[in-house]
């Protein structure tokens, strides 16, 4: 099998990916398996730079909270902050120790320093304000709504103050409270003023949209995007946190659900804004829906990249990253008969292939089992939903 597949098999690099597409897509998405790989991030930083060198990407967007990239986009075009700080607090998840990150951010604002902005690559998160533990206070994004319309709108026409505002939300620790995501009954989604806000959230929403004519016409275009993220973030975190308190068996999959819906809506909002390169979990980059198992049951929901195809079609593109071994988490030799075995046998220690090409070489082939619940394989089954796999041989530390 893997002879039929060499001639589809070349080099990591811009030329490479795009010769796989039949143009330059307005999203281009590189998926990974695992997070916080060394080897995979320095990959993606190299492709990456590539494809805003050569091809004219101007916005690199990554798997993390997204009123948190604002301040790592601040950075990059106009050298707001110290590169220490900007990392500590521009992502989301802990990402921001990662060294291939921080090497990211720091090319950015290198590559940025004396062009115009027109010509300055951006940043962008494009996850919710969300963790494991739970999902965050909606404070930020609703005072930042309430204040940008107070600003520029008939102030007779907003739903609330500010102060009224302040009094629903309460002490941010009731929104954060851990426990929420192990017990429905301890969170605040569906109190009294929980529920108020959601009805307020919605009002102000609406109210931006109506007023978008006028809006437009006095806000610079990163004052109304960062408008509309903020109105988009306010209405998802408060039907996110509805959720959690849904004590049905349910809510895992709504929760689940509306993660991907709120990654989904800020790519479509990036998208907008011009050509964007995207990097985050094979499982939200997929056109697939996604499974997983949790608490012995089987959940499933849309993938934020199945919906982004959905709106996009050919103008989305995603490439997922396969990988043989991750020894130092106990990820060895890929068996024969799985996708990661079939391409470790060409040798090569990293590679781009085909994904159509491949799905025609996969039958009999069977799903890789993995070792760390940290890491997962490539499906056989999803390849051919793929417009091409990207594969590392060995993942080292860094």
């Amino acid at each position: 099998m893997t002879a039929a597949i060499t001639d589809a098999v070349h080099g990591v690099d811009a030329t490479a990916v795009l010769g796989l597409l039949p143009a330059r897509p307005l999203l281009l998405a590189l998926g990974e398996p695992t997070h916080g790989e060394d080897t995979l991030l320095r990959l993606r930083n190299d492709l990456f730079r590539q494809l805003v060198e050569q091809e004219g990407y101007r916005m690199i967007t990554m798997e993390t909270d997204c009123l948190r990239g604002l301040v790592v986009d601040e950075h990059v075009t106009s050298g707001v902050g110290s590169l220490d700080e900007v990392m500590e607090r521009g992502f989301s998840h802990e990402w921001g120790a990662f060294p291939a990150n921080r090497e990211l951010v720091r090319w950015m604002r290198a590559y940025n320093d004396g062009r115009p902005a027109s010509e300055q690559v951006r940043f962008a998160g494009f996850d919710g304000p969300l963790e494991i533990t739970g999902a965050a206070s909606p404070r930020p994004a609703l005072t930042a709504l309430t204040a940008y319309l107070a600003d520029r709108a008939d102030t007779d026409l907003l739903p609330c103050t500010a102060e009224t505002l302040d009094d629903l939300l309460g002490a941010d620790e009731r929104w954060t409270d851990p426990a929420a995501m192990r017990h429905p009954s301890e969170s605040v989604g569906r109190t009294p003023e929980a529920r108020q806000l959601r009805l307020l959230a919605d009002d102000l929403a609406t109210l931006l949209d109506a007023q978008a004519p006028h809006l437009v016409a006095v806000s610079t275009p990163d004052e109304w995007f960062r408008a509309r993220l903020y109105a988009r973030t306010a209405t998802g975190l408060l039907h996110y946190h509805y959720w959690t308190a849904d004590p049905t068996p349910a809510r895992l999959t709504r929760l689940l659900a509306l993660r991907d819906s709120m990654m989904a809506a800020n790519l479509l909002a990036l998208a907008e804004r011009g050509p964007a390169l995207v990097n985050a979990h094979n499982g939200h980059l997929q056109r697939d829906r996604s499974t997983m198992r949790m608490g012995g049951a089987p959940l499933r929901w849309w993938s934020a990249g199945a919906i982004v195809s959905t709106h996009l079609r050919e103008e989305y593109a995603f490439l997922a990253t396969a990988v043989g071994t991750i020894r130092h988490q106990g990820v060895d030799t890929p068996d024969p008969d799985t996708v990661e075995g079939m391409l470790y046998a060409l040798g090569q220690d990293r590679c781009v292939v085909d994904a159509r090409r491949l799905a025609t070489t996969l039958g009999g082939l069977s799903p890789r089992v993995s070792p760390w619940f940290g890491y997962s394989p490539l499906d056989p089954a999803r390849v051919v939903n793929t417009d091409g796999v990207v594969f590392v041989r060995d993942s080292r530390r860094g």
